[in-house]
Parts: structure tokens; C-alpha cells; sequence
């Protein structure tokens, strides 16, 4: 999995049926060579190549699954097949567009292991949003977990989205800018890749009358299920302010966005967790509490892996394309109906 952050791959294991049964394996973190991370945060653009840097994520993925195998000594014929989920650099649900840069056919041949990728444009193509894409699997952990329902689980990546499980009820959404516009941020004033802990945030004073601008947006004001593309929300409120009370007032804004996503639930959470690179701002997810009606605890304290949850996610997700098993629901993508989804590559000759 490479989220809209971009700032690298986490691959792990996961035994499954694509149901109820979860066995969470090893996983790994692998950060984006900068000059990657550059070229594709320019991208799509007229005039770019976008084949030079598929190759190398796709490269760069496959290694990733061959230094997980290695470093666990788990033999890699063993592996059923793997879920890539590819870099996403467009998603446009309004046009029916999505793109996610990655090769399956490459992985799959240097393998000898089927890929499925290409996991959202089947729910574009009858209806939906195309994302957020990781509710079942939220849904499947909190069942195994035996956790008292309803409970929100609050992915934070590059954007923020949300699952709601309830019983019958399964309701999901994004609900606006996770990491990247505080990522983009920092990095441009302080020279650094992310706010680590949220500490020049917290050093910072919110500017109200921006943060006010940015929560004008008419995103907030459309019901869910919707989905955003990372880039879908200008930084420009915050131009002329200081690099700590920029860091400040973004900050806010994703927890306040989290936050008028909740009032729009169906039913109301008891219990909110976060998962994801958010998770360890320790100042965003302070923010969370001030404003959430109800305990917000990250996913350590619940025994889950919290940055392996998005790659489990679509290692389940890709069992569950192989089943034909829906991958999507009217209540969490706004699809007409449920609908699987998924592209299975078999690789075409034995790996080098």
C-alpha cells in the first residue's frame, strides 16, 4: 500500500479467507527514494513521464514483498497471491476517473505470484466513489476483536476517511485533508518531510479567520459516502502565516473536518480509532479529543498494527476479488449496489 502522503510502501501479511477469519502476519515500512516522491507528487501533468516512474514504484513494490519474505524467512511460493494497490496521482469520482500508478503484469511476472490491482474503478464504473475501500477489512477487525459496535475506525493518510460499523449498519467516507497539506507544509517552512508528534504545530497559534476559509469549502456541506483526491483543498488561507501557526491552523483543520464529518453519521460512535501516519501526531490526535463526543484511542491500544492496517486492508481485498466477494457497498462508497472489484495478473513466466 502507498497512500496519498507518498512518502513510501508498507507491505504485510495477512492469512485470510476474505471474510472473518484474519491471521495479521509481519509487515515493513519503506520510504520513497526523494527523487520518486518528487516526480510523483508532480504528477499527472501534461508533458511528464509517467513510465519511467511506474517502474520504478512497481519495482520498488516488489522488492518491498521480497524483503519481507526474506526478512521472516517465509518461503514466497507460499504466498497465494498479493494485493498492490498502486500509487494513486488522480481521483476524480465526478468524471469516473481514478488512477493508480503501478504494473501488476511486472510484479506478477517477477514474482511467479497472481496481483491484484486496479481495485477502484469497477466501483466508479456502477455508481461509486471509488474510495474509501478499507471498511470491510475495518469492519472484519472489529468483529475479531469482539469490540462493542457502534465504533469509528478514523484512517488518517494523505486524507482522512472513516468507517462507521454498527450492527447491520456500514457507513464510510472521506471527510477531508489528512496529512498531506501539513506534510507539504512543514516541508516547504521547515525543510522537514512531516510535523513529527505535531510539535511545530503545537508550538504554533490556530488563525481562526483561515481555518474559518478552509472549512467554507463546499465539500463539507455534501453528504456521504464522498471521496477526495489529495490534492482537492488549497493551502492558500494559510500563505501568510508563520510556519508554526500555518502547522497550527492545518492541524485543526483536519480535526475539525473529522469532526463535521461525525455530526453527519447515521448514529452516533461510542468509541472513535485511529489508524495510520496521523495516529502518531500526538498533538492531531489530542485535537481529535477536544473535539470528538466520544474516546478516541489509537490502534496500538486495541493490539492492531497501525501502520500494517492499510496494506492488510488490500491483501484482504484481494482475496476477496479472487472470491468475487463484493469489495464495496452502497454505505460506504455510494455505489448502486455492492460490487467486487479488482484486476488478477498470473504472472506469464517463472521469476528471475
Amino acid at each position: 500500500m502507498s497512500g496519498t502522503s507518498m512518502d513510501g510502501i508498507d507491505a504485510a501479511f495477512l492469512e485470510t479467507d476474505g471474510q472473518a477469519h484474519l491471521v495479521p502476519g509481519p509487515h515493513l515500512n519503506a520510504s520513497y527514494p526523494e527523487q520518486l516522491r518528487s516526480a510523483l507528487l508532480q504528477l499527472p501533468a501534461k508533458g511528464r513521464d509517467v513510465a519511467g516512474p511506474e517502474r520504478e514504484l512497481t519495482d520498488l513494490q516488489t522488492e518491498a514483498v521480497r524483503r519481507l519474505c526474506a526478512d521472516h524467512g517465509i518461503d514466497l511460493s507460499t504466498i497465494d497471491v498479493v494485493g498492490f494497490h498502486g500509487q494513486t496521482i488522480l481521483h476524480d469520482p465526478a468524471r469516473r476517473r481514478t488512477w493508480q500508478l503501478g504494473d501488476g503484469q511486472r510484479m506478477a511476472d517477477a514474482l511467479g505470484i497472481p496481483v491484484v490491482n486496479r481495485f477502484r474503478q469497477n466501483d466508479l464504473d456502477h455508481g461509486g466513489q471509488g474510495a474509501p475501500l478499507a471498511p470491510l477489512y475495518h469492519q472484519a477487525l472489529i468483529r475479531a476483536g469482539a469490540i462493542a459496535e457502534p465504533v469509528a475506525v478514523l484512517n488518517i493518510g494523505g486524507v482522512s476517511n472513516l468507517t462507521l460499523v454498527d450492527g447491520g449498519l456500514l457507513f464510510a467516507c472521506d471527510c477531508g485533508p489528512g496529512n498531506a497539506l501539513i506534510d507539504d507544509w512543514v516541508r516547504a517552512h521547515c525543510g522537514v518531510p512531516y510535523d513529527e508528534g505535531g510539535r511545530i504545530a503545537a508550538s504554533g497559534r490556530i488563525d481562526h479567520r483561515a481555518l474559518e476559509t478552509l472549512l467554507s469549502s463546499a465539500f463539507f456541506r455534501r453528504q456521504g459516502p464522498k471521496s477526495l483526491d489529495r490534492n482537492a483543498f488549497s493551502p492558500e488561507p494559510v500563505r501568510a502565516l508563520s510556519a508554526q501557526d500555518g502547522a497550527a491552523t492545518l492541524t485543526a483543520f483536519t480535526a475539525a473536518a473529522v469532526a463535521a464529518a461525525a455530526q453527519r453519521f447515521p448514529r452516533p460512535a461510542r468509541e472513535w480509532v485511529v489508524v495510520g501516519g496521523g495516529r502518531c501526531n500526538a498533538h492531531l490526535v489530542s485535537a481529535l479529543r477536544q473535539r470528538l463526543r466520544a474516546p478516541v484511542r489509537v490502534a496500538e491500544e486495541l493490539g492492531w498494527l497501525g501502520q500494517a492496517i492499510e496494506a492488510q486492508a488490500f491483501a484482504y481485498l484481494a482475496v476477496r476479488s479472487l472470491l468475487k466477494l463484493p469489495l464495496s457497498h452502497p454505505g460506504t462508497t455510494g455505489v448502486r449496489e455492492p460490487v467486487s472489484g479488482g484486476v488478477c495478473w498470473q504472472p506469464s513466466a517463472a521469476p528471475p
